[in-house]
């Protein structure tokens, strides 16, 4: 039977924490998603940020490749910060996580614009055409 840290620390989610959990990086990942910001812009988006961990934070996400940095300005060398595919790939994942803080402190879910109804998140197999529960969905370690 294998060691329980071996199955975490190679797991889906250890190898998605590695990428983007941490205190400031979701949040930084958020704050792109209405769109690409420079520095300051996401200094001010993100009130309480260091610069320093601002930075350390976006040379991270861009390793990563979920950010990429664009030169603005040559003299100083200035970016402006945009989430690639993949990083805007989080944000259901954002979603989900911020309405399931949100429960605890009373605040309004989600909800469908049309009527108004909360939603709910399920897995959904396009090859079937069916939702999936958790009993029916596996992870394939590779």
């Amino acid at each position: 039977m294998p060691r329980y840290d071996r199955v975490v620390n190679n797991s889906p989610l250890a190898r998605a924490l590695e990428r983007v959990g941490d205190r400031w990086t979701l949040l930084v990942v958020d704050a792109l998603l209405d769109g690409p910001r420079r520095f300051n812009e996401l200094v001010e988006d993100l009130g309480g940020i260091a610069s320093n961990i601002l930075t350390q934070r976006l040379r991270h996400l861009e390793h990563e490749a979920l950010v990429i940095a664009t030169p603005y300005s040559q003299r100083p060398l200035r970016f402006q910060y945009e989430l690639t595919e993949t990083g805007r790939e989080l944000a259901s994942a954002l979603r989900l996580l911020a309405d399931w803080g949100g429960r605890g402190e009373g605040a309004e879910p989600l909800t469908h614009a049309t009527c108004g109804t909360p939603l709910e998140a399920r897995w959904y197999c396009p090859t079937c055409g069916e939702a999936v529960d958790e009993v029916d969905a596996t992870v394939q370690f590779i």
